[in-house]
């Protein structure tokens, strides 16, 4: 009776909920993948009693290494970011070219004698274990004598804790043992070969250690068990990107069964992580159902019933003493450059100097959803100084920014660039030098289209009547030459020279693309 009730409570409260970009929950007790229709990628998903974590990597952006709460695998909220700052290397401040495509990867997740432990690689440093008795932080973090790739942290049933390490351009898979406090390796060994494999994960179930692996050059994961760490392994092939994801592993439910979580390349938007049910066959864990084996659903009963829809925050209006967590710079910022209590209920970003949106520093940036959205900032445009050039757009691959310029006594117009990172730098097209603008408010619009492919920008003095400017651009997914994360929505204020003014950010709303809305 209580559980029928609960149910149709969550549904009349997902039904009045306002619209939002994606919605995974439906309502009716079923989800549809991915959970989360943006860039979380590389998950590693815990349960701890009625709760899960699920921890993503950030690279460079700050703060970093963000961790999101569920209670039913489906509806997620971010409850943490374990690194506020990013330290331990001059490029983390956007010097000498900053550290984009570096930073922090892919973490580890696990909860171990009353606290949250987690281990992480900072590329080109040392691995660290952070911790902390509660999941809000704040972590502290003891670094390791050497750099663990994707480190996979075990912690077997005598309290003994592993970290398992591989990198793709090999496939062997080391496990360096840790001392009783998690602040040192003791020993490390060979534990299996498995060609290509990396993002390792390690979950221990009815006698059996099962290590899955991501085969990065065939977006493939496999799965391997052993009644011992170290082997001897057997394996098979499980899911990949055409049936469902490459890079995961599976986390247990209150009541005993299982679910398994796995990442997705999904192009231009970055890469998501899908949700499935796990079924056990031969002592083998296996996605999707019996009747499709190895197939994520893309539409199934959720995990647990009766909890309402959640989202991590998206929209805001700047009134708190603190950033949303859904926001981050695209590195450490510099906190003399921004303020959210210089003028109350507005964000103040004070011009930094740099010469393209590329290299400036304090660029605000959120995560881009899909499949289709629209953000708009209102502005305060009253503060900008000759040069500054401030505005709203995309980040990423490409970055199209739709700037209010600073001109001689006070004028003032906007400037459509577009910037492509390249393996030669970025490179920048002005599609639209210049349009005068009259008055200090000012809406600024950015429309991402993941289907198509494409975005457009637009301003409006009214936000009633909107002029689209500079034509469509593309959106794309870079490892080797983008931020290696999906499209994001940028907040920049930058100006060549040394001195400039700022500009006031009233609000910023995202909203699902409104049908019928070109691409």
């Amino acid at each position: 009776m209580f559980r029928a009730a609960a149910l149709a409570l969550a549904a009349s409260l997902a039904a009045a909920a306002p619209a939002q970009v994606w919605r995974s929950d439906q309502g009716d007790g079923t989800y549809r993948n991915p959970v989360l229709f943006a860039d979380y990628p590389d998950p590693d998903i815990i349960r701890v009693g009625e709760d899960f974590y699920f921890v993503s990597t950030t690279f460079a952006n700050a703060p970093g290494v963000t961790i999101l709460h569920s209670k039913d695998l489906v509806n997620w909220r971010i409850a943490s970011h374990v690194v506020d700052r990013l330290d331990g290397d001059p490029r983390y401040d956007l010097k000498d070219g900053g550290d984009y495509r570096r930073g922090f990867y892919a973490a580890s997740l696990r909860r171990h004698n009353g606290m949250f432990y987690l281990a992480v690689t900072p590329v080109g440093h040392r691995t660290r274990i952070y911790r902390s008795a509660k999941i809000e932080g704040p972590w502290t973090y003891s670094e390791l004598n050497r750099e663990a790739f994707d480190p996979a942290l075990f912690i077997d049933a005598d309290g003994t804790a592993y970290l398992g390490t591989s990198i793709g351009s090999d496939g062997t898979v080391t496990l360096l043992t840790l001392n009783d406090d998690l602040t040192a390796v003791t020993a490390a060994k060979v534990a299996y070969y498995n060609k290509g494999a990396e993002g390792s994960k390690i979950v221990r179930h009815d006698g059996w250690y099962y290590l899955f692996n991501a085969i990065p050059g065939k977006l493939a994961m496999t799965v391997s068990r052993s009644r011992s760490l170290w082997g001897p392994w057997e394996t098979k092939a499980s899911i990949d990107d055409r049936t469902g994801g490459h890079q995961g592993a599976i986390v247990d439910m209150p009541d005993g069964g299982w679910y398994g979580f796995v990442m997705v390349d999904a192009g231009a938007i970055g890469r998501m992580t899908n949700i499935s049910p796990i079924f056990w066959k031969d002592g083998w864990p296996w996605w999707g159902t019996p009747d499709r084996p190895d197939h994520v659903p893309e539409r199934s009963p959720k995990p647990i019933a009766g909890y309402p829809f959640a989202e991590p925050p998206s929209s805001d209006d700047f009134s708190s003493r603190k950033l949303g967590l859904q926001w981050q710079w695209n590195h450490n910022p510099d906190d003399g450059k921004w303020s959210l209590k210089e003028r109350p209920g507005f964000l103040r970003l004070h011009a930094t100097q740099a010469d393209g949106i590329w290299t400036a520093r304090n660029t605000l940036t959120q995560k881009a959803q899909g499949p289709k959205m629209r953000a708009v900032a209102k502005l305060d445009t009253a503060g900008i100084r000759p040069g500054d050039i401030c505005g709203l757009g995309s980040f990423g691959k490409y970055s199209a920014q739709l700037s209010v310029v600073g001109g001689a006594k006070g004028a003032r117009s906007l400037r459509m660039m577009l910037t492509e990172s390249t393996t030669d730098g970025p490179r920048t097209e002005v599609r639209v030098p210049s349009t005068s603008i009259a008055g200090r408010m000012l809406w600024l619009r950015t429309d991402m289209d993941f289907d198509a492919k494409v975005g457009r920008v637009a301003y409006s003095l009214d936000n009633r009547k909107w002029t689209e400017v500079g034509g469509s651009f593309p959106l794309a997914f870079d490892w080797r030459t983008g931020t290696f994360q999906g499209q994001q929505i940028a907040l920049s204020c930058y100006n060549p020279a040394p001195a400039g003014g700022y500009l006031d950010v009233d609000s910023f709303t995202l909203m699902p693309l409104p049908q019928g809305v070109r691409p």
